[in-house]
């Protein structure tokens, strides 16, 4: 399948999603959600798949939505779609596959929304960071609120909501909202290395994993232990352990298969 806003790579069993619309500054437009709508099924059903990288072709991540746009939506558009576009979201958020956002250049607006739906957020030192819908009469609609909250705190959510900030990579760094930086040039191999080594874990382990750290912020202390105690039960019937453990002591490079 061809898609005209995004590019799909898989290899080494991490898929690779670029954000491919360079001369528009990798602005999101309808089309953006719905192709990776598409991928994020493909990706879902795909064993193979282990880690995702989404990255952007181009000098910028991305400029966010489509300033043009603004001008043709109205309330029944959001109506009809803003839920299916939050939904886009939250599939990477609960993608059994950790997903990792490479950013470089500036990442504004619905980018900036996509990057906290991601588990990890490595920049670039040239990244420049903004959620300015206030700018345009508008409030951030496809998690902005919620997930910079819940990354960053109240106070500094509100800061770069409410005023507009645009921040560097190293203030990002600082507060919470990317967890590595890197020279512009190390950015993609860094993010592919981190990717691999995830894609090297055992998969169910590593699916458990990122579920109870997610739940982490969503359920009670008690609540979190007992899913822990459910998925340790789990994760001890399966060949993945068995293997890691024989590896570990026959000093060989384990084989996972996911079971």
């Amino acid at each position: 399948m061809e898609y005209n806003t995004l590019r799909f790579e898989k290899s080494g069993g991490v898929a690779t999603i670029t954000l491919n619309r360079p001369q528009a500054m990798n602005t999101f437009i309808e089309e953006s959600w719905w192709e990776m709508e598409a991928l994020q099924g493909i990706i879902e059903s795909d064993d193979e798949v282990r880690a995702v990288v989404i990255k952007a072709a181009g000098d910028k991540f991305s400029a966010g939505i489509d300033v043009s746009l603004l001008g043709k939506i109205n309330s029944n558009f959001i109506m009809k779609n803003l839920p299916r576009i939050q939904n886009v979201h939250n599939r990477w958020e609960n993608l059994r596959q950790p997903v990792i956002a490479a950013v470089q250049g500036i990442c504004f607006g619905a980018a900036t929304e996509l990057i906290l739906s991601c588990d990890i957020r490595i920049a670039s030192e040239n990244a420049v960071f903004g959620i300015q819908e206030v700018n345009f009469g508008l409030a951030p609609d496809i998690g902005g609120t919620q997930r910079l909250t819940r990354t960053v705190g109240a106070s500094q959510a509100k800061r770069l909501i409410l005023a507009c900030d645009t921040i560097n990579a190293a203030e990002a760094l600082r507060i919470g909202l990317v967890d590595l930086v890197c020279p512009p040039g190390e950015l993609q191999a860094k993010a592919m290395e981190l990717a691999a080594r995830i894609a090297s874990k055992p998969p169910v382990a590593v699916m458990f994993g990122k579920k109870a750290i997610n739940l982490a912020r969503e359920v009670s202390l008690q609540s979190g232990l007992m899913f822990e105690q459910a998925q340790s039960m789990f994760c001890m019937g399966t060949e993945d352990k068995n293997e890691a453990v024989s590896a570990f002591f026959e000093k060989r490079k384990p084989e996972f298969k996911g079971k």
